[in-house]
């Protein structure tokens, strides 16, 4: 689980978050959602310990990592996939040498990469372009790259900023279907996002922020009428209980009273 409590972060007089809060669970696929400056993508970094906040805490499972010291700070990125706009792959690198780069970073044998590497590649479709540079691949095919780099070291969140941010419909649409298929597999998603094409076709949980703060959460249910009137009702009915009781305790003191 994600726990995000009470987060701000300021630079300089512009305050890009304030007083956010909310939970994501295990295997939920969650819309972070808001106008250019809304906070998203300085959401996403504090979750992935490039920023720090000025206040709150920022807990994923069980372990609050703005307390983490640095040393610490490359386990817990094991922890998480990152899937970028600008899909951030190395040029003079083929694709498998791309996807290669996260598992440098953990602590897997290397004999066991290859059939980590050609499981992602497989998964995202790409187990027939390993071989090839970057610059003989489609955008969509880069970004299957970048979402084949973060699934690599099996992560228990995806942190997604605009990943469809640079494709047309059609290819952004595909993308989409990946990350449902992903989603379908328990992986936790939190996906930033303005794309509301995409957002109303997945009909995921949306965190809409607006001004560093969040305005919206679809994931908090509140009461319909009806259950506002049910619970206005217990509450009358409680308050008349309480009046009443307090009305026969003021009466039995005063015969004891009199008694007296």
């Amino acid at each position: 689980m994600l726990k995000i409590n009470q987060v701000s972060k300021t630079f300089g007089d512009i305050k890009a978050l304030d007083d956010v809060s909310f939970q994501v669970s295990d295997g939920e696929f969650v819309f972070l959602t808001g106008p250019s400056g809304a906070g998203k993508t300085t959401l996403l970094r504090l979750v992935l310990r490039e920023l720090f906040p000025d206040e709150g805490e920022i807990v994923l499972e069980d372990v609050d990592i703005t307390k983490l010291k640095r040393k610490d700070i490359p386990k817990l990125r094991q922890k998480i996939g990152v899937v970028f706009q600008d899909f951030k792959v190395l040029p003079e690198r083929t694709v498998k040498e791309n996807v290669e780069v996260a598992l440098a970073v953990i602590n897997l044998s290397r004999k066991d990469w290859k059939a980590r590497i050609d499981h992602v590649l497989k998964l995202v479709g790409l187990e027939e372009r390993g071989d090839l540079f970057p610059s003989q691949l489609s955008g969509g095919e880069l970004q299957r790259v970048s979402l084949a780099r973060a699934l690599v070291v099996n992560p228990r969140i995806i942190l997604a900023d605009e990943p469809t941010g640079n494709l047309d419909w059609d290819t952004a649409d595909k993308i989409m279907d990946l990350f449902e298929k992903i989603s379908a597999e328990g992986k936790t998603i939190l996906m930033a996002t303005h794309h509301k094409l995409i957002i109303n076709k997945l009909k995921k949980r949306i965190i809409e922020l607006s001004e560093g703060k969040v305005v919206r959460d679809t994931g908090v249910k509140k009461l319909s009428p009806s259950q506002n009137t049910r619970e206005a009702s217990k509450e009358s009915m409680t308050g008349s209980s309480v009046s009443e009781d307090k009305r026969k305790s003021k009466n039995f003191k005063s015969k004891e009273s009199i008694k007296t």
